[in-house]
């Protein structure tokens, strides 16, 4: 087994793949580990919507980064993971939303993102089918959405062809810095050294940063999905209600395959101790009401199937995405908030060209983890027990 390598990465969800994939790429050496099998956890469970719009602008260019990465997905990793540049709407039922609509196009169009807003009888020109409680419509036609089953495994796979060291079903118990990098022992006792550290371990990555003397208020959540039996092929985008009405949260999408996909309503309970989480009956009663209030022909559709996965959650909403306040060669890229499925190949990019050529352009200022003010200088060796990474 390989046990040396230039880069180490816990964790193989979509980050950690995508990462591992382009710095193998760039002719680095990487060992990816991963507790359960790649794309297992939150980067295998969500809702699969490749969705700009509606993000904080300062994700933006990352954001339009990873789609270009989303358009060339098949030809980069020589795999389908069934990317539809379908298009994505937002919706909204309340007129303070609207005008948000307004405001956050024209300011998005600075950050390369062009969306088109409509109202009344224009938007149920395009949308016939919208429920008329719907008040507006803001439209990004080149969002879409993948299924992400095989987006993760697929960036894994294509990252071992160019010569990165997948590691699966292996528990981390401990990680240390000595003198020219890192060590990084299994529960089995196995060894791996490198000279960088990404630590990309989802809802478990604060285990592993609080004990580089850098705590962060990290929350699990399960987000709460279904799928109805098959259809006719008709919702070529991708939509969901914008609200600040967590009852009113409604998203789906619809596979070519005619299943319709869909999620939202308040995330149910997580727990990364156990690796499992739920889905709450009354929270699927509840989705599936305001499925129909948004598509009301809809409604004699089944539900045949309910999950759920371990997210993680910051309290700002902002991932940590960069290098570590503390340790050298240390860096992170998690807390995506149950949103890093579409951002994630952008990130894995950047990760990539910072950790070889040690700077980005991508301005990632805004996902320090100092902005949490938990740094504490750590003396000697950074230890951590990552039994859950």
């Amino acid at each position: 087994m390989t046990d040396r390598a230039d880069v180490i990465v816990i964790g193989g969800g979509i980050i950690g793949t995508s990462t591992a994939f382009f710095l193998s790429r760039r002719k680095r050496s990487v060992i990816l580990i991963e507790r359960g099998l790649t794309g297992q956890q939150a980067s295998g469970v969500n809702f699969g919507g490749v969705r700009r719009q509606g993000r904080a602008l300062v994700q933006l260019a990352m954001s339009n980064r990873a789609l270009d990465i989303w358009y060339r997905a098949q030809s980069l990793l020589g795999e389908d993971v069934e990317f539809l540049p379908s298009g994505h709407t937002r919706v909204c039922y309340h007129a303070h939303d609207a005008e948000y609509f307004h405001r956050y196009a024209e300011q998005a169009r600075g950050y390369g993102l062009d969306l088109e807003v409509l109202e009344g009888a224009a938007m149920f020109r395009r949308f016939p089918f919208l429920g008329r409680e719907v008040l507006a419509a803001s439209i990004s036609l080149r969002d879409g959405h993948a299924n992400p089953r095989l987006a993760a495994p697929a960036f894994g796979r294509a990252a071992a062809r160019h010569g990165a060291h997948l590691v699966e079903n292996t528990e981390i118990v401990r990680v240390e810095k000595e003198a020219g990098g890192f060590r990084v022992e299994s529960a089995m006792g196995h060894v791996w050294r490198a000279e960088q550290l990404l630590i990309c371990a989802g809802a478990w990555a604060g285990a592993l940063s609080e004990q580089f003397g850098e705590p962060v208020p990290l929350v699990a959540r399960g987000p709460q999905m279904a799928v109805t039996e098959p259809v006719p092929y008709r919702f070529m985008h991708s939509m969901g209600v914008y609200t600040s009405v967590k009852e009113e949260s409604v998203y789906f999408r619809q596979i070519p395959r005619g299943n319709l996909v869909l999620g939202g309503g308040p995330p149910g309970p997580a727990d990364p101790g156990t690796r499992r989480a739920g889905v709450l009956p009354g929270n699927t009663v509840q989705q599936i009401a305001q499925f129909r209030r948004l598509v009301p022909a809809l409604a004699p559709l089944h539900v045949i199937r309910v999950w759920s996965g371990v997210e993680s959650y910051l309290a700002d909403s902002e991932p940590v995405i960069g290098p570590s306040s503390t340790t050298e060669g240390l860096f992170y890229a998690f807390g995506f908030s149950g949103s890093g499925f579409q951002i994630g190949p952008g990130v894995g990019e950047t990760l990539a060209e910072l950790l070889d050529a040690g700077a980005t352009d991508m301005p990632l200022e805004p996902f320090s983890i100092a902005r949490f003010g938990g740094a504490v200088p750590v003396v000697g060796a950074h230890t951590a027990t990552a039994s859950e990474a």
